[in-house]
């Protein structure tokens, strides 16, 4: 650590500590930090775990003000280990230091006026653009590392291990303001405040891009749920939710954020989802287009005055449409002619350049005519090179204002895409929370005189609830007894419904407990005698579970609303097609809390089926308008009432025309103790 700060030319004073040694670097130690004559910034402490509380007091009683405790043996050891990083944390507090780690890397700020290599990774990255965070040591020193291979540097970086005090969100908000830094990139296990991220990410994001990779995506991770909702929302969904919501690209893998990161330092911002191809070789160029129009860009279809000057350099064999196909024999002049040519083409917004070497063609020379032909563009260009390894490392250190350089079509393909999404996220309008009237008293009376933690609300007590929110709703009556059946149907109106209205049944008509379709008295009597038996057979008391009547509605379509509460991130909204087979179709989008008005418009919209809400085959739209107004009393009602872990609302049967839509059953479940 004191090797690496003296190598990466510290712009400050260096006061070694170690209560054995006189010197080190030639520098010399102190036996403590309180011995130091001078006031100490910060203090990085490398030092077995059970001295790390004892010296962090020290720390503060000299007045240091931050703190970056690289030792491990902490929460991540066990029991013992997490009771030593509680009380590193309370002496945190108390002297107000700020907290990166334990168990880190360490942390580096590359700007010159401090050059801080305060880490143990191997050697050291330019000055660069991007802030990064690693919440693992080992993955920070691999892209550590790679980020040097690359030819990208940091404006500052931190690896903040058990992030006790600094995380994520803190860095985020400091480099917000930061100008040295214009890209985010970030390796997290886990938020700490998914929240407060969903705010600041959401607002710097419409300044600088914000590229994530965030591991713990399987099933071993899922919650286990009973409802429609919290099936359809496990896993990683809710994680993709969040990040969908700030603008925050994710990235699956180290490797395919490096890919954009590269893309975000070395070019500039697309004005358009239009691409061109230039390539000496088939293939890449069919590849890079798959690609392409398989992350939502478009193939620049090229006027006829750019192929006439593309023309001018190639073979007759050559194809100047687009893809642009310069054959094998293409030379560096060759390239450099025909980049110019597509930079100056108004119809094209961005260029991927692809490269496959011949025996007789040097592939530096034409690196360099096409670094040379994209100087200056305000266009992105992206190079795939198809080529020997050792070139990958050349490269960025012989050409360093080489267009970004990708060993396959579909790596400069995605991080086009994204560029393109980014800029698309900057302009697109945030939306607003509107205002929801409801009778919020009502409601809470309902959850807290009703509800009973970790159950379902009864049924009646489920539709009083969304009546208070003035959900549409299909009227009904609960009723024990079968005259009360009957009376109720008789006044609601057939044919008429009759269902299971007790707590202990997530699914319904799994158990025989939905009759549709009840067209008269009689058949409704024999309707209740069925749900009886059908009760007795599964030991639940009828009496106790009592029915609801309700008239059967008529609908072209159905959909369901939802919210499951994902135990990391918190109260998640799900929208999709519904009815009994949503499980299987899982044709659903999932926000989370809260939403805007656009951010409801476009849950209805992202889903594939759409087009049936929309009309097809000369069906009219359904009432999309009563859909996007559910959604936001959804999300009120869920911000009124943080004791709702868990809502169906299923099916929700929607027309064309706005008084016809009715959510005709409901499940919302109380959070447990």
């Amino acid at each position: 650590m004191v090797h690496n700060l003296i190598v990466g030319d510290f712009r400050g004073k260096l006061f070694p500590v170690n209560p054995k040694a006189e010197f080190i670097h030639s520098i010399k130690a102190y036996p403590s930090i309180l011995d130091i004559p001078d006031p100490v910034d910060l203090a990085i402490l490398v030092i077995p775990a059970a001295a790390v509380n004892a010296v962090a007091d020290e720390c503060g009683r000299k007045g240091v003000k931050g703190l970056v405790v690289v030792t491990a043996g902490f929460r991540e050891t066990g029991e013992e280990g997490l009771a030593r990083e509680e009380a590193l944390r309370k002496i945190a507090l108390r002297y107000k230091m700020r907290l990166v780690g334990p168990n880190c890397l360490g942390v580096f700020n590359a700007d010159p006026a401090v050059s801080l290599n305060a880490t143990f990774a191997p050697g050291i990255p330019g000055n660069g653009k991007v802030g990064f965070v690693s919440q693992s040591g080992a993955l920070g020193i691999a892209i550590w590392t790679e980020m040097q291979n690359l030819g990208v540097g940091f404006s500052q970086f931190a690896s903040i291990g058990n992030k006790v005090d600094v995380a994520g969100n803190a860095l985020i908000e400091y480099w917000e303001d930061d100008p040295a830094t214009q890209v985010i990139g970030l390796y997290i296990e886990s938020f700490g405040d998914p929240r407060r991220f969903l705010g600041l990410a959401r607002r710097v994001t419409r300044q600088k891009p914000i590229i994530m990779v965030k591991s713990g995506r399987t099933a071993a991770g899922a919650r286990a749920a009973s409802s429609h909702t919290g099936a359809l929302a496990g896993l990683d969904n809710a994680t993709d939710a969040l990040l969908r919501q700030t603008g925050v690209i994710r990235a699956r893998a180290i490797g395919d954020m490096l890919a954009m990161i590269l893309g975000f330092t070395k070019c500039p911002l697309p004005e358009g989802p239009r691409v061109a191809i230039l390539t000496n070789a088939g293939g890449p160029g069919i590849m890079a287009t798959d690609a392409l129009i398989g992350h939502g860009l478009s193939v620049a279809a090229l006027p006829e005055e750019t192929q006439a000057q593309l023309r001018e350099k190639l073979p007759p064999e050559a194809t100047t449409t687009n893809p642009v196909d310069m054959i094998a024999g293409a030379t560096a002049e060759n390239y450099g002619h025909c980049l110019k040519v597509l930079i100056e083409c108004d119809e094209v917004d961005q260029i991927i350049v692809g490269f496959v070497p011949p025996v007789m063609i040097n592939p530096m020379e034409v690196m360099r005519h096409i670094a040379e032909s994209a100087r200056g563009s305000k266009k992105p260009i992206f190079m795939v090179l198809m080529a020997e390894e050792h070139y990958y490392r050349r490269i960025p250190g012989e050409i360093p204002d080489a267009p970004p350089l990708y060993r396959y079509p579909e790596e400069a393909a995605r991080t086009a895409a994204e560029m393109w999404n980014h800029v698309k996220w900057t302009r697109r309008d945030p939306g607003r929370i509107p205002v929801i009237d409801a009778d919020r008293g009502a409601a809470r009376r309902i959850v807290e005189e009703e509800g009973t933690p970790g159950e379902y609300l009864d049924p009646d007590a489920a539709f009083r609830l969304l009546g208070a929110y003035g959900f549409p709703l299909s009227p009904w009556r609960r009723v024990t007894t079968v005259e009360e059946a009957v009376t109720a149907s008789n006044e609601l109106g057939y044919p008429a419904v009759l269902k299971v209205a007790g707590r202990k049944i997530v699914h319904k008509s799994d158990v025989g407990g939905v009759v549709l379709g009840i067209r008269n008295p009689l058949e409704m009597e024999g309707a209740f005698a069925r749900i009886r038996r059908a009760m007795e057979e599964l030991g639940l008391d009828p009496a106790e579970e009592g029915c609801l009547v309700q008239h059967q509605e008529t609908a072209s379509r159905e959909v369901i609303l939802g919210m499951s509460t994902d135990p990391a991130i918190g109260p998640v909204l799900l929208f999709g097609l519904g009815g009994k087979y949503v499980e299987v179709m899982q044709d659903v989008t999932l926000r989370v809390h809260p939403i805007t008005d656009v951010e409801a418009g476009e849950m209805v919209e992202s889903i594939r089926g759409y087009a049936l809400l929309t009309g097809v085959r000369g069906e009219e739209s359904v009432a999309l308008p009563v859909l996007h107004d559910a959604l936001l009393r959804l999300s009120a009602l869920v911000g009124d009432l943080p004791e709702v872990a868990e809502i169906d609302l299923n099916p929700f049967l929607v027309s064309p025309e706005a008084d016809s839509c009715r959510i005709v059953d409901a499940r919302i479940r109380i959070a447990g103790e």
